[in-house]
């Protein structure tokens, strides 16, 4: 006979409702590729009013490395990974060492799944993946960095404008004064350098990932950071980047409707997730396919601010 504690603790390990519906898929869905799987789903669609008090606890950060730690722990690392991602984005530093930290883990043998959308750093993330499944519905996005909502090429834009128009006519230096005032001295350069920071993360992972073992691997690399990361050509940073579009830049794309069976189990781990996202407190889902999960949540009181 079990006593207390073990059924308590039988109760916590089978979750709730949506646990339960969730992992069934994800299981579903590693019996039909053979591969581990992992989800990183972020709710900010579902808590719009929440992630823009707080945008950090729905991107990419540095505490999402131990959840990763305990989702990767006792998987047999020789099945590669299947990384389904739904991400606004997130913070560069961390993006590059949970990169660095899967691909100490599974080598390149990773595979980006994105159901829906995978931005900003997300999309950093599915080029350092040896290939990306998109559905048609699917969108990934520009890699160009930002400051506080605002693109650090529109930034330098912004100046280099203002400098050209004041060398033609000093009479516009009042109009100038009080948009240049609201940077800080060393703003040019801190978006320079992250500019160049994103751009050469990725191209170093596109070289050393999806295109190592092709002899023109720099070129496809260079042609892509420069589609993904130019503000100029992608207009906006929020901009969707459909499939056919990802491989029009050269991106290693597979469509999901290509394989039926697969559609359905990506689809249904999909739908199982975003239902626990607009049904429960859950903010954030990091789990694989075993059932190990750290799933972080909001304060009810703040989400109904």
């Amino acid at each position: 006979m079990a006593n207390w504690n073990d059924i308590l603790n039988e109760i916590k390990a089978a979750g709730s409702t949506y646990d339960i519906i969730r992992r069934k898929y994800l299981n579903e869905l590693h019996q039909k590729t053979g591969r581990n799987i992992i989800v990183y789903y972020s709710g900010w669609l579902q808590k719009s009013q929440l992630a823009r008090h707080d945008p950090s606890a729905f991107s990419i950060n540095d505490e999402d490395k131990n959840a990763f730690m305990s989702a990767i722990h006792q998987l047999d690392r020789s099945k590669g990974l299947d990384l389904i991602l739904h991400t606004p984005g997130g913070d560069i530093a961390a993006t590059e060492s949970l990169v660095d930290y899967l691909r100490a883990m599974f080598g390149t043998d990773i595979r980006a799944i994105v159901p829906q959308i995978a931005m900003s750093a997300g999309t950093m993330v599915a080029c350092a993946c040896k290939e990306i499944i998109m559905g048609r519905h699917s969108s990934i996005g520009p890699i160009d960095p930002q400051f506080n909502g605002i693109p650090a090429h529109g930034i330098i834009e912004e100046f280099k404008r203002a400098y050209e128009e004041i060398k033609a006519d000093a009479a516009k230096i009042p109009l100038w004064q009080p948009i240049i005032a609201k940077y800080s001295p060393t703003m040019i350069g801190e978006c320079e350098k992250a500019i160049k920071w994103a751009t050469d993360l990725v191209k170093s992972w596109l070289i050393s990932g999806m295109f190592k073992d092709e002899k023109d691997k720099e070129e496809k690399a260079e042609k892509i950071i420069q589609e993904l990361g130019d503000h100029a050509l992608t207009l906006s940073h929020a901009r969707h980047i459909s499939l056919d579009r990802a491989r029009e830049m050269g991106l290693k794309v597979t469509a999901l409707e290509d394989d039926e069976e697969l559609q359905e189990a990506v689809l249904s781990v999909h739908h199982a997730c975003m239902h626990t996202l607009d049904g429960t407190p859950c903010i954030k889902i990091i789990e694989n396919h075993l059932g190990v999960a750290v799933i972080k949540m909001a304060a009810i009181d703040r989400i109904l601010m």
